[in-house]
């Protein structure tokens, strides 16, 4: 990593998109998953020998969970990286507050950077592209503003996700729920977060996609079904009922250890 110091031990936080769904890691058993956060331990411990790396995100947390939860876990594992998404999943609810996550978010990471860590901050995607982005499309470009300027005073590398979707706009990137990204898409990822931390790396996640046959308007239409059904509904029940698809889960690796 040329002239910038060793890192000795890496902890991931946030919820899905840094847990890893959906990018199945079968040698961790069924429902585990590898994820972005994972392949860029993997790239980092090749100039790090011994590398010890913890990963505390659980899918659906909310901020005000992953801030009460995995914060102080991440401070006591006292690491010298770390990476925070988190957000998400509050900007698609209703009365979303982009203003008050953001002095939240801003009091994570200033505890995190108190630490001497180095802190790489995720903001978030476009949502025009997804259905009912448009909703939200406002209050996520606020909040990624601030998001980008929390990075910018507290001295953080940033992953901007928002102009990404140049490249994450092919569905080859994105898994069937529309929501994950696809193992391809973790890989891409995975670049991307180490091209923020200069790591040098094999491979550029903006490398252009192999051109594929466009899908037939019925085998869409069909999809789209398929879609509702089997993701959408179930999501819209969950959050009608205040259940999260991460209750009762743990992290998938709660103390460093090596890769």
């Amino acid at each position: 990593m040329g002239e910038q110091h060793q890192i000795g031990t890496f902890v991931a936080m946030g919820d899905s998109f840094t847990e890893g769904l959906n990018d199945p890691d079968p040698a961790a058993g069924p429902d585990r998953y590898r994820g972005w956060a994972d392949r860029l331990a993997e790239h980092l411990a090749v100039d790090n020998p011994g590398l010890r790396y913890a990963n505390l995100a659980i899918r659906g947390k909310l901020l005000h969970q992953i801030v009460e939860d995995q914060v102080p876990t991440a401070v006591e594992l006292d690491p010298d990286l770390v990476t925070l998404c988190a957000g998400g999943n509050d900007m698609i609810r209703p009365g979303a507050d982009p203003d008050a996550l953001a002095v939240e978010f801003d009091a994570a990471v200033r505890r995190l950077r108190a630490t001497g860590a180095r802190v790489l901050v995720f903001t978030g995607f476009d949502p025009r592209g997804l259905r009912s982005g448009s909703r939200i499309r406002g209050k996520a470009a606020i909040y990624n503003m601030h998001l980008r300027a929390i990075a910018d005073r507290r001295g953080c590398a940033v992953v901007d996700l928002w102009p990404m979707m140049g490249v994450f706009n092919d569905p080859r990137a994105w898994y069937e729920d529309r929501l994950h990204l696809s193992p391809e898409g973790h890989r891409r990822m995975a670049l991307r977060a180490a091209e923020a931390l200069d790591l040098p790396v094999p491979g550029d996640w903006r490398e252009p996609w192999p051109v594929a046959d466009p899908a037939a308007w019925l085998a869409m239409r069909r999809e789209d079904i398929y879609w509702a059904r089997t993701y959408l509904l179930p999501w819209i029940g969950r959050r009608a009922t205040g259940r999260s698809s991460g209750d009762g889960r743990g992290p998938k690796r709660p103390t460093p250890a090596p890769m």
